[in-house]
């Protein structure tokens, strides 16, 4: 097609140049209309290709990366419930929560799970390794959720009973910086300023949650929006200029904008589509894994709420999901049911 559009374009322009002898004026006219012709013809035949390139990139993306295969990283005996997979900025993990108050470090699989820090300073390993009595929770703690801070390789953590806490690189007992919440269920670091961004959760169908910020440079807590109903993770976007929220119970995903003309402002983002439970961001930049957690899915997004992929998590269908965070073309899938974490790949 595009060679017959430069013949045609060139033969006529020849055509009109040999008229020009006897007739230069109308022969310009004619040349320049032969030149816009042309010009129009080749946008049109470059945007067409460039929109055909586009569609099979993404095409591409969505039929290499359809997840088809699970394999397990077991916990130790008698552990349960790792509903967050971090990995640190090495590309080590995950690091994973678990129900007797400890995070645990994937080492391979000739070693498997190791221990690497805990919340509680009262916890024994006694009387707490194995347990998940939530009774016990006061002495062993219960961490829910992590995120690093990748320039400073701190580990973040929001515990239902010890509220947010930090672990340096080395692990051990984590230092308690903010208590009194709820249940902290969630968090995310933005590393460029050190801001962690979390959710303290609604434990009934109401909507008294609320997405916090602390600052590590104040130690402040400042409640950027409330009225969000039941449990889950925000994440910040990778140009920092919003954090999407999910609103459980609403079935929802709310926008809340940092900077630009609607900072400080909120939104609803996406709606139908089922219960979203923690939000993750994806390799990809602008790009999100977002957990529905009764349907047992994993949805890639972008910005733009437009639902890129959706990735059945067959392993999860009778438990609840937790999370799924991308690494290393898997996705990693936990849960506060179950006694393993997921690893899908293709």
């Amino acid at each position: 097609m595009y060679s017959r559009c430069v013949c045609v374009c060139v033969c006529f322009s020849f055509y009109i140049r040999r008229r020009c002898i006897t007739k230069d004026a109308y022969c310009k006219r004619q040349i320049k209309k032969s030149v816009f012709i042309y010009n129009i013809t080749m946008k049109t035949i470059s945007l067409l290709v460039f929109k055909l390139i586009v569609w099979f990139l993404l095409l591409g993306s969505v039929f290499s990366n359809d997840y088809k295969t699970c394999n397990k990283l077991v916990l130790p005996p008698s552990v349960t419930g790792p509903e967050s997979a971090a990995f640190d900025r090495a590309g080590e993990g995950p690091y994973v929560t678990v129900a007797d108050g400890r995070i645990l470090k994937w080492k391979g699989p000739a070693i498997g799970f190791v221990d690497f820090a805990y919340t509680s300073p009262n916890r024994t390993k006694k009387l707490c390794d194995g347990t998940n009595d939530l009774e016990l929770g006061p002495i062993c703690g219960r961490p829910v959720a992590l995120s690093f801070n990748y320039k400073t390789s701190d580990l973040y953590i929001t515990d239902a009973f010890f509220g947010l806490l930090v672990v340096g690189f080395n692990g051990g007992l984590a230092t308690q910086l903010s208590g009194g919440y709820k249940f902290l269920s969630g968090i995310d670091v933005e590393s460029y300023t050190g801001n962690v961004y979390m959710t303290d959760a609604s434990l009934t169908p109401d909507s008294t949650g609320k997405l916090l910020k602390y600052d590590p440079r104040t130690q402040r807590v400042t409640v950027l929006m409330s009225g969000l109903a039941g449990a889950g993770g925000p994440a910040v976007s990778s140009d920092r200029k919003y954090v999407l929220v999910p609103d459980y119970v609403n079935k929802k995903i709310q926008r809340y904008w940092l900077q630009g003309p609607k900072g400080g402002t909120n939104e609803v983002f996406m709606t139908s589509f089922g219960s979203p439970k923690n939000i993750k961001r994806a390799v990809n930049d602008g790009e999100f894994w977002v957990a529905v957690e009764k349907q047992a899915q994993g949805l890639r997004i972008n910005g733009s709420a437009m639902v890129l992929q959706t990735v059945p998590l067959t392993q999860f269908s009778d438990t609840a999901v937790g999370v799924v965070q991308e690494m290393n073309d898997a996705l990693y899938v936990g849960s506060s049911q179950t006694d393993f974490v997921g690893v899908y790949t293709n």
